[in-house]
């Protein structure tokens, strides 16, 4: 191993990992809550289980180039055995949770993965239908031991008895990892979608070290690199955590610590005091009703210093700074109610980043105000992910995603659309030649993205190509945007909007729950959505909102009508990407009827 760290040098992942865990020794890197306690592993012993797990896969028959599928939650073996994969030299193909039977047998099939590592015998047996219809699939590995009676399809082992009694050799396992080239493939990650089946992005290792030294940078530069700590929430399988929630850590030599789920997010956060977290807009926006809903039932002064806070901070958001008569204020609130917030959100917390989707610009002035730093970026699985980032020695501006990251060259075509360009773009789709020769023309990535830069070079996304509405009058219309719009509602949880080739707008509204529960309390109705969806006094109180919202659009964005869904939009109904992004082909499919009707 070389003596010298140089972020910008790595020949691949693995490498990273390993100069690193030399660096680091004893220190913690890994955490995770067993029963009422946060333990980890060391730096030192994620080294060891690595090399044990790339000895134990070559013993097992795997070979450098092979595919190994990974289906797990976050955990410590997520990143234990990705790197394991790698230091092995085959390569990992990420897999959600939520994935159904068809999921994995698309991804089995067009990848041919020869074994695949899952965690829990509920998600072996999720897999295992799919591995009995493929004839690729070899061997199944559970870190947890698997309790599925009889298999006839892999040779079913466990974590224990492939890995555990392997010496470990760290030495040797370095060695081999150096012989991995920046420009070979680390990883295929399958595009969730918004429409049409998943496609492997082909990640080499030089793209996700490129986009990993971007942010580092801005770490370095704008905030300072000292013992950091990740919380680890959006899922591993998706390329924005997989960069940003572990390979960004280990440049850092930081620690990650693995977060419980949604409904231990909040108490996760406070115990274990993250430095840095990525994290999805969806995200924001409930802790922002949240916030807002506690301090309204407080009333009185902390209900004044909610309303102060944001009245300053957006006089500094316009002007750049407070006139010198605001200061005393604006200290105040800074010892009372955003030293509360920050208390709430661990007390260490430098910045959270915002990805995967759109963030509306209301939201993060919201938090900006109350003194949380946020910083939005874009990004695309095609690009390893990140492409550009706010940063607060730029100056942070909230309807922008930032300037490019170092090492990225972003252009904008005739027709608005985002063209990038950089070792962080992927080497195309894995045996999708059609599908790559259209997406990487003439050495850009065309991300499908509509935007511009301003006049800092800063990126304004306007929306995605193929998802602007073109009404009948030839008007171009953003959805994101009104939806972003309808969501900042209190009694909208999730909408999409609809008017391709139609003289205006309508809308798909799904309530707040707390919202409805309170409404049906006070009319005496039954807080059930399918009993509500179609009483009219109901529809006229959401529609309210839309109307609240109608008042700050354009003309050509205003919804005239809507109609209320029947549930939720979910990841397990499909109707959502496991990055939070809608659906709209399967929403249509079940509501285009009802949508159209309200035309006539």
């Amino acid at each position: 191993m070389r003596s010298v760290i140089d972020k910008d040098s790595w020949p691949n992942l693995v490498t990273m990992f390993f100069d690193q865990a030399e660096k680091k020794g004893d220190a913690p890197f890994l955490g995770t809550k067993v029963g009422d306690e946060w333990q980890t592993i060391s730096w030192r012993e994620a080294a060891r289980q690595v090399a044990q797990v790339a000895e134990g896969l070559l013993e097992l028959g795997v070979r450098p180039g092979n595919r190994v599928m990974l289906i797990s939650e976050n955990r410590p073996e997520w990143c234990l055995a990705d790197l394991g994969i790698m230091a092995a030299g085959a390569i990992t193909v990420p897999a959600y949770t939520t994935n159904t039977e068809r999921d994995h047998l698309h991804i089995l099939e067009d990848s041919h993965a020869r074994a695949a590592i899952v965690s829990t015998t509920k998600l072996a047996k999720a897999f295992l239908p799919a591995a009995y219809q493929s004839d690729t699939c070899e061997l199944l590995i559970g870190i947890e031991p698997l309790s599925i009676g009889q298999s006839s399809g892999p040779q079913v082992r466990s974590w224990e008895d492939c890995f555990s009694s392997q010496p470990g050799d760290v030495a040797k396992a370095a060695r081999l990892a150096e012989n991995v080239k920046r420009d070979e493939l680390a990883c295929l990650i399958y595009t969730s979608g918004t429409g049409g089946a998943p496609r492997g992005v082909r990640q080499h290792h030089g793209a996700i070290l490129c986009s990993t030294a971007g942010a580092y940078d801005i770490l370095e530069s704008d905030f300072g690199v000292t013992d950091e700590r990740f919380l680890s929430f959006l899922p591993l399988s998706h390329a924005y955590e997989h960069t940003g929630g572990q390979f960004l850590p280990i440049m850092c030599g930081a620690e990650i610590y693995y977060s419980q789920g949604l409904d231990r997010l909040a108490a996760n956060i406070e115990e274990t005091g993250p430095t840095i977290m990525v994290v999805v807009p969806r995200l924001f926006e409930v802790l922002r009703q949240r916030i807002i809903k506690s301090i309204e039932k407080q009333g009185g002064a902390a209900k004044w210093m909610l309303d102060q806070a944001l009245r300053l901070g957006e006089i500094r958001e316009k002007k750049g700074r407070l006139p010198l008569h605001e200061r005393p204020l604006d200290m105040l609130l800074e010892r009372t109610i955003r030293k509360r917030v920050r208390g709430r959100m661990g007390g260490r917390l430098k910045a959270m980043v915002s990805g995967g989707a759109p963030l509306n610009p209301e939201v993060g002035l919201f938090f900006e105000a109350l003194g949380v730093t946020l910083l939005q970026g874009y990004g695309q699985t095609e690009a390893a992910p990140v492409i550009s980032c706010n940063r607060p020695r730029a100056g942070i501006k909230m309807h922008t995603v930032g300037p490019p990251l170092k090492g990225v060259d972003v252009r904008i075509a005739e027709d608005g659309e985002i063209l990038v360009s950089g070792e962080l773009v992927m080497h195309g789709y894995w045996n999708n030649p059609e599908e790559s020769a259209r997406t990487l023309s003439d050495g850009w990535l065309h991300t499908g993205d509509i935007g511009h830069f301003d006049q800092d070079g800063h990126i304004v996304i306007t929306d995605r190509k193929k998802d602007l509405i073109v009404n009948d009058k030839g008007d171009n219309i953003a959805p994101q945007r009104v939806e972003g719009m309808l969501t900042l509602q209190p009694e909208i949880l999730q909408a999409m909007v609809s008017g391709d080739k139609r003289p205006y707008l309508v809308g798909l509204v799904v309530p707040d729950p707390e919202w409805m529960a309170e409404w049906a309390g006070k009319t005496g109705k039954p807080a059930d959505l399918l009993t509500l969806k179609d009483d009219p006094e109901f529809v006229r109180a959401v529609t309210q909102a839309v109307d609240r919202v109608n008042k700050t659009l354009a003309t050509v964005e205003k919804v005239r009508r809507i109609i209320i869904a029947d549930a939720q939009f979910t990841v397990e109904n499909e109707q959502m990407t496991p990055s939070m992004k809608i659906r709209r082909h399967i929403i249509r499919g079940v509501y285009g009827e009802r949508l159209d009707a309200l035309y006539r």
